[in-house]
Parts: structure tokens; sequence; C-alpha cells
């Protein structure tokens, strides 16, 4: 593992597709460490385990589901959370402790952030770490290769219209730190400096547009 902040972990990659990088992200938290996104590395469990466990295991949308969800509760005993609208798929693997359906902020001070689109049961997570706001928000948006902010669209998968809603009301969150759980850069963190959030989304949104309609 990787250390990003001080109180902040990233997994080796993986490489799901040519050209794309998964990674998930273990917060040290007060009160139980917290794993964002999932991975298939056993031996990060390892690691982990050195860093004291996973209380919480949370997933941003379906596309992580996988048999080591189930090996990460049995090492840990964490409790999984997952969006109600993609547990009955989640519990094909391990069973859900967590099936949530509105936006709420946990015990742990993360804000859970329902934003179907990109799938139905997308979901992002802002949490306090180290001091600062971290976005965590799985292939909602992400940077693309040439620096620019795109949504996690998939023809003949998403949902557009949703999609846009979801980003336009995920523009009124103040992050720091943005952090995707796949990209196809250098790296799916990205600490947002002088820039706006807002101008971000709406750089995705802009791109978002059937190109019918750009203007």
């Amino acid at each position: 593992m990787k250390k990003i902040d001080d109180e902040l972990w990233e997994t080796e990659p993986e490489y799901p597709f040519p050209g794309l990088s998964t990674h998930a992200y273990l917060w040290l938290a007060p009160g139980g460490n917290v794993l964002f996104y999932n991975t298939t590395h056993e031996f990060e469990l390892d690691r982990m385990a050195e860093l004291g466990g996973v209380a919480h295991h949370y997933l941003s949308h379906q596309d992580e589901i996988a048999p080591s969800l189930q090996a990460i509760k049995e090492r840990f005993g964490s409790t999984l959370h997952a969006h109600a609208t993609e547990a009955d798929l989640v519990a094909e693997v391990a069973s859900v402790d967590d099936a949530f359906a509105d936006r709420h902020i946990t015990a742990t001070g993360i804000d859970v952030i329902p934003t179907p689109g990109h799938t139905p049961g997308s979901t992002c997570f802002l949490a306090p770490v180290s001091g600062r706001k971290f976005l965590f928000t799985g292939d909602t948006i992400y940077v693309a290769p040439d620096g620019h902010w795109r949504a996690g669209y998939i023809p003949g998968v998403s949902d557009r219209a949703q999609l846009a809603a979801t980003l336009a009301d995920l523009a009124t969150v103040q992050p720091d730190v943005v952090v995707s759980s796949a990209f196809t850069g250098d790296s799916g963190v990205t600490e947002l400096g002088d820039r706006t959030w807002a101008d971000c989304v709406e750089e995705a949104l802009h791109a978002l547009e059937p190109e019918a309609t750009r203007s």
C-alpha cells in the first residue's frame, strides 16, 4: 500500500481493462478504519491488518463487486455498506450490513451522497480526512488523461439525464481533494488547489452533453 496522506492509504493498482486503473483507499479514521471501494489483492489485507484492520467498508457502485468483499468481511469483521438499489447484486458475494437509500452523515463524519447515473446505485462519500474534505467519487466523475474533468457516462449502461442531475447537485459540496476509483491517467487522487469544485463539475457537465447540443 502507498501512503497518500497521514490518514489515507492507497492499494496497489488493478487493471480491469487496458488503460484503466483502479485502487481502493483505507482511511485511518478515529473510531475504526474505513475502506472505500474494493481490492482483489489478497496481500493488501495483511497490510490493512498492520494498519488496524477495516471497521467499515463502503462501495461506490456495483462494479466493485467481487468475492474479495466476503474475504474482507471474514478477515476483519467489517460492516459492509452499499446502496439499496444494488444491495441484491452485492449480496450474491457478501452480505450487506447497511443497505442505505438516502443521503446521511455517519458517526465517523462521512457524508454519504447517493449519486445515481453512472449506475443506479452509484454513491459518493465526503470524508474529513486529516482535517480536510476528501470526496470519494467512484466512477461518477474523474480527471481524464487530457487533464479535463469527465462524467462517468457509459453508453447503454449509464443514464445521461440522471447523471447530469447528480453532477449539478454534487457541485454544491466543497471538497479539497477528489479521489476517483477508476482512472485513465496517472492518478485517481486530485488536489483541487485554487480551482473551484463547481468549475470542475461544470466542465464535466459540458462534456456530458450530446455533441449536437454543445455550444
